[in-house]
């Protein structure tokens, strides 16, 4: 069940910064004001990743992969690619993925400009995008 969840929750979560990331770089490119939308568009997506990463790692603690872990060490983990898939670089790149949400949503609070608060949403969020579609395990996601 939380598998479901947490699959379903990703999708959300990736169209969600899939908006957030394509906004900001249209209000870069055609120098828009930042308004009000584009605020809470940010925060939605900010909201929605931090929702997505608390799902993330109630299903990872309570995985097969987690199990394994457990039972076999993290040896054993990193000689499977698809262990290592899902303990470590999975976790690892979400995990850094809403760090970089997080600090760009923080950090675009202090920016004086529009351009400059497109520009550090554009940045810091499109890394995360980047980061979440490294690791997306697309064999599982896809069947």
């Amino acid at each position: 069940m939380i598998n479901m969840i947490h699959s379903t929750w990703a999708i959300i979560t990736l169209l969600v910064l899939v908006f957030a990331v394509v906004n900001a770089i249209t209000g870069t490119t055609s120098k828009k004001e930042f308004t009000d939308k584009s605020l809470r568009i940010s925060l939605f997506t900010l909201i929605v990743a931090h929702i997505q990463l608390i799902i993330g790692l109630i299903a990872f603690f309570t995985s097969a992969s987690f199990t394994f872990l457990k039972e076999n060490g993290m040896g054993a983990v990193m000689k499977d690619t698809t262990a290592r898939l899902f303990v470590v670089e999975h976790p690892l790149m979400m995990i850094l993925a809403v760090v970089f949400i997080t600090i760009g949503f923080s950090k675009h609070k202090n920016k004086t400009t529009d351009l400059a608060k497109y520009k550090t949403i554009a940045s810091f969020y499109g890394i995360a995008l980047l980061l979440v579609l490294s690791r997306i395990p697309w064999g599982q996601w896809l069947h």
